[in-house]
């Protein structure tokens, strides 16, 4: 039988379908655990490629013959190989054809609400479990929080027929390598990010946030008002879209809050999230739409295949964003980070535009899951 390969687009469209789809990921047990495609509608298991060179029968009886298997690697030449061993064994198989460096560069993009003076797109990185968004009006667009592949952001402008007017970064990103300066260089974008994120940086043009910080986009029925909304980092912000969208950055997310300890001042950066919590959104209305820049587990992913949760939803489902004692609070959020992001210190310092790298390098500093929150429920 054929071992047919296949993308990451059509591996996504075969998951959405709803059909049943089983993985068969032949990476080490450890970059399995780490980091794995996921979804409700899918069966995933591990069987590491040299199982399958011991000649061991055993493996193959977890294996379903009703069912196509999809085979994954990390780059997809041992997913074809071993793909085509279960083929010659009867299997239906296909495989990822440039396994999971393929997948962690998939862009999936889903419109959030659309009404006759604005839309605003979700743009889902789902390898990274990353989200950026478009928010357009009256042939103009603005991008919040872009991944590196810029291009996604072009076609996506073309597609709308938009023109990209204005970017931002809602903070320095640790785990992924912004977009939005080389996207504002094709595009003539305005881009902007707080001055606070970009000390030590001056190859990068930006517009300080603190100096514009209300951004209009199109008609001026959208307002884009950016809120600081420090902890995450510094100078974290959040936008607020037509007084109920809240594009809140790593500061709030559908399961948790941003971590306050990449920057090694864990307890100082703490007490500021603290101050964003309790101050500077205490008096957001709990309609408010939040759509953060990350999540963190599938299930925060709803039946429209958007990530958003009303704030009183959040506020009520989050020990943290009730916790109103101080220095309980404090303890919570700067005990609980867990791991950091792989490469971090190196990501923020491309981000700043202090450090320069080839597009392979870029690639792999990328690669694996985001660890920007931390999830109290």
């Amino acid at each position: 039988m054929e071992v047919k390969a296949i993308s990451a687009k059509e591996l996504h469209n075969n998951i959405n379908s709803g059909q049943p789809i089983f993985i068969l990921d032949v990476r080490n047990t450890e970059d399995y655990n780490d980091w794995k495609i996921e979804h409700k509608h899918l069966t995933s298991v591990n069987i590491p490629y040299f199982d399958f060179l011991d000649d061991n029968e055993d493996i193959y009886h977890s294996l379903p013959k009703d069912t196509e298997i999809v085979v994954i690697c990390a780059k997809g030449g041992s997913a074809k190989m071993i793909g085509e061993m279960l083929a010659e064994r009867g299997y239906h198989v296909s495989y990822l054809e440039e396994g999971m460096l393929e997948w962690s560069q998939f862009y999936h993009p889903v419109t959030v609400t659309e009404d006759k003076d604005m839309k605003i797109i979700q743009v889902n990185r789902l390898a990274k479990g990353c989200l950026s968004y478009m928010i357009i009006s009256d042939g103009e667009a603005m991008v919040v929080d872009p991944g590196r592949h810029f291009e996604e952001y072009l076609k996506l402008a073309e597609q709308e027929q938009v023109k990209i007017t204005r970017i931002a970064d809602t903070h320095l990103h640790a785990d992924h390598i912004s977009g939005g300066p080389e996207l504002a260089k094709r595009t003539g974008a305005v881009y902007y990010i707080s001055r606070s994120e970009m000390q030590g940086a001056d190859e990068i043009p930006y517009e300080p946030l603190e100096d514009d910080q209300k951004i209009q986009v199109g008609n001026t029925q959208v307002k884009v008002v950016a809120i600081p909304t420090p902890g995450h980092t510094p100078g974290s912000v959040s936008f607020l879209v037509n007084d109920r969208y809240l594009l809140s950055g790593d500061t709030i997310f559908v399961g948790g809050i941003g971590r306050p300890d990449l920057g090694g001042k864990a307890r100082e950066w703490a007490q500021s999230l603290y101050d964003t919590v309790f101050t500077h959104i205490a008096n957001l209305s709990d309609s408010t739409w939040v759509l953060p820049t990350h999540y963190a587990h599938i299930k925060e992913i709803n039946e429209e295949g958007v990530v958003v949760a009303r704030l009183g939803d959040i506020r009520a489902n989050n020990e943290v964003m009730r916790t109103e004692n101080r220095e309980q609070f404090t303890e919570m959020v700067a005990g609980a980070s867990g791991a950091t992001p792989p490469n971090y210190e190196e990501i923020i310092q491309i981000n700043r535009g202090v450090v320069h790298v080839a597009d392979e390098v870029a690639t792999q500093l990328e690669i694996g899951p985001n660890r920007c929150a931390v999830h109290h429920s």
